[in-house]
Formats: C-alpha cells, structure tokens, sequence
C-alpha cells in the first residue's frame, strides 16, 4: 500500500515538475526530447517515468491552457515558447532595477536574478552577458523595502506614519534633520520621480499637501492608529507632479517662459505634452504653466544658455536673476582670491643665487 501511494502521488506531481522543467530548460531555440525529460526527472527528482505517461501529462498540460510546443519526430522534442515577459521586456525590467538608486547593491543583484529566471536558463545566460556589473550610484539603504512596505500599509489603511528624517553632515554621516524632529504624515501615494522615491500626502507641519524623499526617513516609519487626513476630492496628483522640480515643496505660480523652438522636446519633457503653448515669433514660442519655482526649477532655466527665458511674473525674474549674480559674484569673488594667491606664490618663491 506504502508503494502505491508513492506512486499515486508521483503521477500527481510529475505534470507539475515537466512544466517546471521546460519553462526553465527550453524557449524557442531550445527543446527537451522525451528521453531528456525522463532523464531530468530521474536525476533532479528521483522519478521513474514511461515515454507514455511523458506524452499524456505534457497533453494534459496543453489542455489546461499551458502553451507548450510539440515538435514531430521519431521521439517528440517539447518546448515552451509563449511567457509573460519576452527578453526585450526583462531587459528593461533589468536596466530599471539597476538605474534605479534606491534599490541596495545586493537587494538589486537578487531582483535580477529573480528576472533573469523568468527567461529561462538558455535566455538567462544571453541577458547576464550584457548586464551593468555595478552602479557606483546605488544606495546602501537596507531598509528602503520594508520603509515602502509601511507606507503602502499606511496607504491602505488611511493611517497617519510618524518619521524622523535623516541629512548627511560634511563628514558624510547620516545625522537627524533640524535636531532631531518628529514629523506626522498622512500618505497618500509613492511616486518615483529623478532616480528617487516619495511619499506625496498631507503633513500636519505645514498644514498642506507635500512630499518627502522615502530614503531619507530615517527608520521605519511608525504607523499609528490615528485616522490619516482625507485626500481632497479636487486633488490632481498628475497636476501636482507636473508643477514639481525634483519634489521641492514651495509655494505654485503660474509662470510664462519664452523658449527658443529648439527646446520643444525638452520643454514637453518636463512639462507634459497637454503644457499650453503658443507661437512668440519665428523662432520662439511661449509656455504658460503652473510651477513650483525653486533652486532646481532655475537650474533647469540657466541650463540652457539663454535658450529658455522667464517673462512673467517679475517675482521669478528677480529671484532668477539674484541667484545668477551672486553665483557671478562668488565665482569672480573665488577668482581674484586664486589670482592672488598665485602671485603671492611666486613672489615668495626661491630666491636667484
């Protein structure tokens, strides 16, 4: 009795494992003759198997609505072509994971892995010869997982987190931001925006809709029972995202910009290909949209050389032009001390004997 349940058991599993081993040992320029896959279950899962019953569970499989292909021949050669992901698909699900700063050098390696598998062996090996060995950018926040983890719990169940946040001090340590403080925050999204991930929701601090980087909480995040503020009903996020430069949380304008029409890509990059814009003359045009004017919203503008102007409100304009004369006037000021220094130098340099 002992021996027939094996064997009862064994007829129950074995689909399972033939469709186990194909997905990972065949694709469209490899197939697994039914010697192959006796010899495959014999080795890997101690399996006695008859040609027969290989041919009976593989059609049993196909009737299920699992693809598998069948190639005729004296011994028939099986193969699984269609999967949920190509190869072109997994490798830019490898390049985001690399490119991706947040995710820790190891967490990283072992979601390519987990991708690379979803390939096949054969396939697996051609997407490892082309992988990004390392990122010199990656983060070593461990925790980074689990802290997105708390924040979608959160999410779900409409609760307020409490957080500290972190900043690096000029020796490059991680120290608590503004000594130490306590924040409260209702989430109510992540969005991963520039190589980073935030958490959009309403703060108790400033008493409105803000952001705050997720790899810059200090911990885990606490997740309270208090009951998290409702999102507004006429709240956009896409609007919101759109008027941010890299989440800086300052007060919206709308602002007009004169751009030279060499820009329109990198103007419907930022802004969104629905951005309102109108002819200014030949060789320009104007956008009008609502921004967070902040440090990396005017290093966007004096990136491009003049190419891209601000025309309204003056506000902008001076708080531009303030921050390019004194970068002017630091540089210029930086430059006379070099010159000085230098003559000093050689006017104390070796005497002539």
């Amino acid at each position: 009795m002992k021996g027939m349940y094996y064997m009862d058991n064994d007829a129950k599993l074995r689909p399972l494992y033939l469709l186990d081993i194909l997905r990972k040992q065949s694709d469209e320029d490899h197939s697994l003759s039914t010697s192959d896959l006796r010899e495959i279950l014999k080795e890997d899962y101690h399996m006695e198997s008859h040609r027969t019953t290989i041919g009976s569970d593989l059609k049993m499989l196909q009737e299920a609505g699992f693809e598998i292909d069948v190639i005729r021949s004296t011994q028939n050669r099986y193969r699984v072509l269609n999967r949920d992901f190509d190869t072109a698909e997994l490798k830019m699900l490898i390049d985001a994971v690399q490119a991706f700063r947040v995710i820790p050098k190891n967490k990283g390696k072992e979601l390519v892995g987990k991708i690379t598998a979803l390939a096949g062996e054969h396939k697996a090996r051609e997407l490892r010869r082309t992988l990004i060995v390392d990122n010199p950018r990656k983060q070593d926040n461990g925790r980074i997982f689990y802290t997105v983890d708390r924040i979608y719990e959160a999410i779900n169940q409409q609760k307020k987190l409490r957080f500290q946040m972190m900043e690096y001090n000029a020796q490059k340590q991680r120290v608590p931001h503004n000594g130490g403080e306590w924040y409260t925050f209702s989430p109510y999204t992540l969005v991963w925006d520039g190589d980073f991930y935030y958490m959009v929701g309403y703060s108790d601090k400033y008493a409105k809709i803000s952001s705050h980087r997720v790899d810059r909480l200090g911990d885990i995040p606490e997740k309270l029972e208090t009951p998290a503020e409702p999102m507004p009903k006429d709240f956009d996020i896409n609007a919101f995202l759109n008027t941010m430069f890299h989440m800086y949380d300052v007060p919206r304008q709308t602002v007009e910009l004169i751009c030279d029409n060499t820009t329109m890509d990198s103007v419907l990059d930022k802004f969104g290909i629905d951005v309102p814009v109108s002819p200014w003359d030949d060789s320009h045009f104007l956008v009008r949209t609502e921004i967070a004017p902040n440090i990396p919203f005017y290093n966007w503008i004096f990136g491009f050389q003049g190419l891209v102007s601000i025309h309204s409100p003056a506000s902008v304009q001076r708080e531009f032009t303030r921050m390019v004369a004194n970068t002017l006037s630091k540089l210029l000021e930086d430059q006379k001390k070099a010159d000085a220094a230098a003559k000093a130098n050689q006017e104390s340099g070796p005497e002539k004997s």
